[in-house]
């Protein structure tokens, strides 16, 4: 399946000030199979290291301090002869800082060698850093690349130039309910292979249960033991805590007794390394809006839809006929999309609870409210009113409708909110 993450590499592979780099992300994300599959296209062979509990690569790392002896060293290892400019080495489950550091040799001059590593483990990354790397973030399959993947790719491009354009678009509802299949599949590969393969939904809900053990299990790689089952009760909560009239996160719903204060480091550490997404509340709006945010109100979003869809045991049916449980699903997605663009993520709320589901800050510091407005929240004036309140120059509200512009509300079809990306909004 073709991947955004491509078009990244290919500029990558040949920036002629290319340094290692470290390719990082959820478990499950088609990380690895994108990477082994663009080496096998564009480069004349493929070294690939499992680095997880690899001492002889630590060994070898820690040993040689030169990149010409790691070369030779990495190819007597492998069996196979490491070519300037066209072998890929790729250096899988990266957590050892020995490695990293060896890595870092081949970006601290001018090499020919072509090195990726890969990591899910986020917070390893402050560890990681330096000038002599190159990082980038891969997510889940989002509604563009999915359309991709069903042959669709015609119809990803009617809907992005109808966003850049302002203009409706002609298969509409094609788009939606491609959409909300999308929302029920998720967009983690194996979901969408198996959905595009005819599997039941059982079987997609068994591969989407089999994804979320796989991250709760990084959970254990928590350093505090008694944040691994807190942990977890967070990620269970979260569907209940998202159905609520105030999705605001309530320890309560956890059970009686719970506190902020057990529950801080586990939470940080959930969403340092990608595992939920958080959104702050904010009564005010100045620049920088992390300056008006509430640490103690928030929203917590899983990252991929169709494993939100599971955790609420949902059927298509449901999901269709449901507005509140659509909101849920709608507003999740929204959030997942934002945060995978590079916002941070605040909503709006008064002492009047007129809210706004997301309020941005893009990088020439424009401040964007952003409303979902269902069947059931239709008449919601909550975006007017903070717009007048705070001068707001541009807004979004985010329907099943088409594209459509009112006075400076820019009203958007919820399966085009992959368009609201920094270069765009």
């Amino acid at each position: 399946m073709e991947r955004k993450i491509e078009t990244f590499f290919r500029k990558w592979q040949k920036d002629i000030i290319r340094k290692p780099l470290i390719l990082y992300g959820p478990k499950q994300v088609g990380k690895t199979f994108s990477a082994l599959a663009y080496g096998s296209k564009e480069y004349k062979n493929v070294i690939y290291f499992n680095t997880e509990n690899n001492l002889q690569l630590e060994e070898l790392f820690t040993k040689e301090k030169s990149t010409e002896k790691l070369i030779i060293n990495l190819s007597l290892i492998s069996g196979e002869t490491i070519l300037p400019e066209d072998t890929l080495i790729i250096l899988d489950n990266l957590t050892s800082n020995i490695i990293v550091k060896g890595m870092k040799l081949f970006g601290s001059e001018s090499s020919k060698y072509h090195i990726i590593g890969i990591t899910s483990n986020r917070e390893k990354l402050t560890e990681f850093k330096g000038e002599e790397l190159q990082f980038k973030a891969m997510n889940e399959m989002d509604f563009e690349e999915y359309l991709w993947a069903k042959d669709e790719k015609s119809l990803a491009e009617l809907i992005k130039e109808s966003y850049s354009k302002h203009k409706t678009c002609p298969f509409h509802k094609v788009a939606l309910e491609l959409f909300q299949e999308y929302l029920m599949t998720g967009g983690f590969p194996e979901a969408v292979v198996a959905h595009i393969e005819g599997k039941t939904s059982y079987e997609l809900d068994a591969i989407q249960q089999k994804i979320l053990d796989v991250y709760k299990k990084e959970i254990a790689l928590n350093k505090t033991l008694i944040d691994i089952p807190r942990g977890i009760e967070v990620i269970n909560s979260i569907p209940e805590q998202l159905k609520k009239e105030n999705k605001k996160f309530q320890y309560g719903l956890m059970g009686t007794g719970k506190r902020a204060k057990e529950y801080e480091s586990t939470i940080n550490f959930l969403v340092n390394n990608q595992l939920v997404y958080r959104s702050f509340k904010v009564k005010t709006i100045k620049s920088p809006l992390s300056s008006c945010r509430q640490k103690d109100s928030f929203k917590l979003y899983i990252p991929d839809d169709g494993l939100l869809f599971s955790m609420l045991h949902l059927n298509y049916k449901q999901f269709i006929t449901d507005e509140k449980l659509k909101e849920t699903i709608y507003e999740n997605h929204v959030a997942k999309t934002l945060v995978e663009a590079g916002y941070a993520l605040y909503y709006y709320q008064s002492e009047g609870k007129a809210e706004v589901n997301f309020v941005v800050q893009n990088r020439m510091g424009q401040i964007i409210p952003i409303e979902i407005a269902t069947k059931s929240m239709s008449k919601a004036k909550s975006l007017s009113v903070f717009m007048k309140k705070f001068t707001v120059q541009q807004a979004y509200r985010i329907t099943e409708n088409n594209f459509s512009t009112k006075k400076d509300i820019r009203y958007i079809p919820i399966y085009a909110v992959f368009c609201l990306n920094e270069t765009k909004m």
